[in-house]
């Protein structure tokens, strides 16, 4: 019997692997509904995500399908968070997921753990407790419902007489109509919010220390970004090419669109890779002068901000602190996740090295450069397949020396602000996961046999369902479904189709001839 907390993309997908595996999988999902993070409530919920209505998502559908599962093709590119609960939702009934979810209340090792590996877990119905002895745990409640709002690093906020809040509160832009805002922090949702708010603000102004690249979700000739940029071809060229080299290929990929220095947004250590904000206004926004980009917060005056390096006071009225989100497991006991410097120590990102037996799991928990969902999924198909004994995993101290040598090389790659430590290469990741189940795709022995889907596999994007060609849990369409992606890319877009254009073979190809 397996207990699966969370029913959010990580929930939901470790669920339907537990069943593809022949585990007993019981879901539990302490608010009303699935969904996650994607679910939108106008109130905020204690102990889950909030999000804003016009939260569209960052990866593409076909980047960002489950790997047996992809989306209507109907459906656009980039998926408004309301279609993307539609897709979870029509993922949960086609795979019979919902008779599998309860509810939580704690969790916690059974005094014979050492040797049974056992858990005991505190469910709640009716206003009745109820405790259940559970082989083993997958953690699928994310990271985004605990907020980090570090007031003690603004000197003077104490004495600030205008209004502030973290972006979790954050649902509608009518409270910034005719106010000066400021924006503290340059990750997805801060530059979301004040696009958003200067729709309506007298003034919006961006704070950021380290700056940041920015990606536009319409990337070259029109593609998705992630479709461009996550294929077999970038991912060699990104993990061969010496450092400096590749970094520089970045730094010219992303300053194509637009030359970041120019707009005050250019990294402080160009070099360091860090994660991109996706965004297709703020350039323009930042032109037409409805956006101010200026340096980190020195202090907070009565009525205004001082920045670093910029010796006038700046007037606000409203403060939004777009500062990201404290890891917590407020079900489990302290000891068995640690976590310090918001970093959870974790072997691949999943399993905690120190327990005597691995029949606990995190999914879920990783910032990669790309979708999180085929991510989760991988994890868990990973997951289950350990739980049933299946795979094996390296001993301790083995675990232990890796999760302290990524610690040093996160932080020495991308440094250590906030949850800088969560990212990691999305390709690398999967492949890596995907061979420790025997998943992974090969190029070499494919361009053998079926040179066609060889050849898109490796130059063209890196979606999901090349880890259902082979391998437990193989699915039939998965070919198929890899030999149509760029259909359905091009279905939701081309509802005028001028006489004489060209085919989505054709489409393809002007992609792989960018792509060399």
């Amino acid at each position: 019997r397996v207990a699966v907390v969370g029913a959010g993309v990580s929930g939901l997908a470790a669920t339907k692997c537990c069943l593809d595996e022949g585990l007993e999988p019981t879901c539990f999902e302490q608010s009303q509904d699935i969904g996650g993070l994607w679910r939108y409530t106008e109130h905020i919920e204690a102990g889950r995500p909030s999000l804003y209505p016009s939260v569209i998502s960052n990866t593409s559908k076909e980047m960002s399908a489950f790997s047996d599962f992809p989306f209507p093709e109907h459906f656009p590119v980039f998926l408004p968070n309301a279609l993307l609960l539609d897709y979870l939702r029509r993922y949960t009934e086609h795979f019979s997921l919902r008779e599998h979810i309860s509810t939580v209340v704690s969790i916690r090792k059974r005094p014979d753990f050492a040797t049974t590996g056992q858990w005991d877990v505190v469910t709640q119905a009716g206003g009745k407790q109820t405790s259940h002895i559970f082989d083993a745990v997958m953690v699928c409640s994310g990271n985004f419902s605990e907020p980090s709002l570090p007031l003690q690093c603004f000197p003077g906020i104490e004495r600030f007489q205008g209004q502030y809040f973290h972006s979790r509160q954050y649902k509608h832009p009518d409270l910034f109509q005719g106010k000066r805002v400021l924006v503290v922090g340059m990750g997805n949702s801060g530059v979301d919010i004040a696009v958003e708010a200067s729709r309506v603000a007298a003034k919006v102004t961006i704070s950021t220390t380290r700056g940041a690249w920015l990606l536009s979700r319409v990337f070259e000739h029109g593609y998705p970004w992630d479709m461009i940029l996550n294929t077999r071809l970038m991912s060699l060229i990104k993990t061969n090419l010496p450092g400096p080299l590749s970094w520089w290929l970045i730094n010219y990929k992303v300053n194509q669109w637009f030359n970041h220095e120019n707009y005050g947004l250019q990294p402080e250590n160009s070099w360091l890779v860090r994660e991109p904000v996706l965004n297709d206004d703020l350039p323009s926004y930042i032109l037409t002068g409805r956006i101010t980009i200026k340096p980190g917060v020195k202090e907070f005056k009565d009525n205004s901000v001082l920045f670093h390096n910029c010796p006038e006071e700046e007037p606000i009225d409203i403060v939004v602190f777009c500062t990201g989100y404290t890891i917590s497991f407020p079900f489990l006991e302290e000891s068995i996740v640690r976590v310090e410097n918001k970093h959870a120590s974790l072997y691949k990102y999943v399993f905690p090295p120190q327990l005597q037996k691995p029949t606990l799991a995190v999914l879920g928990l990783i910032k990669p450069f790309g979708a999180i969902m085929p991510v989760a999924e991988m994890q868990a198909r990973w997951v289950s397949r350990v739980f049933k004994g299946l795979c094996q995993l390296p001993p301790q101290a083995v675990m232990e020396k890796e999760v302290n040598e990524q610690k040093k090389n996160q932080i020495q790659w991308f440094g250590l602000t906030f949850d800088e430590v969560l990212k990691t290469e999305w390709l690398v990741y999967l492949d890596t996961l995907a061979s420790f189940i025997g998943a992974k795709p090969s190029v070499l022995g494919l361009l053998c046999t079926d040179p066609k889907l060889a050849l898109t596999i490796f130059f063209g994007p890196c979606s999901p369902y090349q880890y259902r060609l082979g391998g437990p849990g193989r699915w039939q369409g998965a070919r198929q479904a890899i030999l149509t992606q760029w259909d359905r890319v091009l279905k939701p877009t081309r509802t005028r189709v001028p006489a004489g254009s060209s085919s989505s073979l054709l489409s393809l190809l002007t992609v792989v001839g960018f792509l060399l």
